[in-house]
Order: C-alpha cells, then structure tokens, then sequence
C-alpha cells in the first residue's frame, strides 16, 4: 500500500468529520452515526498503513 492509499484513508476520515459537524448543525442523528463510523474506518485503515510501514523498515 503505497501513498495513494494513505491519502485515501485521511480523505475518508476528513470526510467523516464534515459529515459529523453537518449532523450537529441540521441535528441529523443518522448522518452523526454515518460520519463518526467514516471516521473510525478511517483511523483504522491509517493504523493498518503505519503497522505495515513498522515491518517493511
């Protein structure tokens, strides 16, 4: 997993910010779950690439 990748998982946890701070403003509980899950994939898909980075040095 290169770069590309990396840039990806930040993308996809941004994103779930954005989405979070939508739902507190329009009070969307739906769209919080989605973007609090987007997050966590996120953060997990990073956690993933820097364990893969630990065992290729």
């Amino acid at each position: 997993m290169g770069l590309g990748d990396k840039i990806s998982n930040k993308a996809e946890e941004l994103g779930g910010k954005a989405k979070e701070a939508t739902s507190e403003a329009t009070d969307d509980k739906d769209l919080q779950a989605e973007g609090k899950a987007d997050q966590a994939t996120g953060n997990l898909k990073q956690a993933g690439e820097k364990l893969k980075d630990t065992f290729k040095s």
